[in-house]
Formats: structure tokens, sequence, C-alpha cells
């Protein structure tokens, strides 16, 4: 793809490109108005996104947060340190230990003594924490799928593509900002 291709119009859709560039000419810069467009709707999606996860996990009793914690404890094998959590996470060890709190307090996961190091807690998925995996999992991916439905499988694999590379954009400006600090 380049910059010359066809632009589907969104009328729900903001920034437009328009807007994008009187912005960029208001205060004279020299940018590509393109991508900048392209950002602030990738912005606005996160945004509608996160929304409508918060919304969806709230069906099953959870928040995004909270199950992005059970299933990355069912993926390493039901047990982990809160430190590796936060980190698969990509969050505060803070918030995790929030996440923790709240998960315990409903019988999801519970803590106990690490049979390596018995001075650490480690978080492990409950049989309980494990049947509301199983049991939200249908409707849950039927949901993820619905997301991208519109899609055919080729443009499925050009979004990957670029999502990666985007990541990396992303990736990048939360390193220089860990720098700045």
């Amino acid at each position: 793809m380049n910059n010359n291709s066809k632009t589907i119009h969104d009328p729900n859709a903001a920034p437009t490109l328009a807007q994008s560039q009187r912005q960029i000419e208001r205060y004279d810069l020299d940018v590509d108005a393109q991508a900048i467009l392209v950002a602030a709707r990738l912005m606005a999606a996160g945004a509608k996104l996160a929304q409508a996860s918060e919304i969806h996990f709230s069906k099953f009793g959870l928040s995004t947060g909270r199950y992005r914690l059970l299933a990355d404890l069912e993926d390493h094998g039901g047990e982990e340190l809160p430190s590796q959590l936060a980190e698969h996470l990509g969050v505060t060890r803070a918030t995790v230990t929030g996440l923790i709190d709240t998960l315990a307090r409903d019988g999801l996961v519970a803590r106990r003594a690490s049979a390596e190091d018995g001075r650490q807690r480690t978080v492990v998925l409950t049989e309980s924490g494990a049947s509301k995996l199983r049991e939200m999992a249908a409707e849950h991916f039927a949901w993820l799928e619905s997301m991208v439905g519109l899609l055919a499988i080729e443009e499925r694999s050009v979004f990957l593509e670029l999502l990666g590379r985007i990541t990396q954009g992303i990736s990048g400006l939360a390193n220089e900002r860990d720098k700045q600090s």
C-alpha cells in the first residue's frame, strides 16, 4: 500500500484529513497530514475498543485487566509471580496487586508461597477462575472474531503486519519516555 491508496470516507470518523491539514498549517508544522490522520484515528479506535471491552467483560463480572491476568495465568500453567504477570501484561506491579486483590476476593485466583522460594508468593489460577474462562470462551472469542469480521483473510494478514509495525513505533515512544524519566 502507498500513501495514494483510496480512502474510505466515514462521516463519523474524526478528525478528517482536512482537519489535520488545518491544524498542521495553524501551527506551521512540517509533518505528513495523512500520518497524523492515521495516528489520530488509531487513537480514537483504541479508545472505542477500550470502552467496548469494558462493557464486554463486565457481562462476566470482570474488567479487561482482570481477564487478561486470568488468561495470562492460564497460558503460563496456572501459576506465576506477580512480577511476571506485570511484565507480561505491560503494567506496574501496583496495578497487578490491585487486580490480584480483586480476583482473590472473588475466588478466581489465590496466593501461595512459591515452591522454589518460600519467601515469594505466587498467584495461582483457582478452579473457579479456570471455570470462568471456560464458561466465557465461546462468547468471548465470537466477540473478538466479530470485531474483524468485515475484513477478508488477506486483509487481516496485512492488518497484522501493519499492527506489528505500529506497535514497534509505539514501543519506541514508550522507551523514549522511560529514558526521560
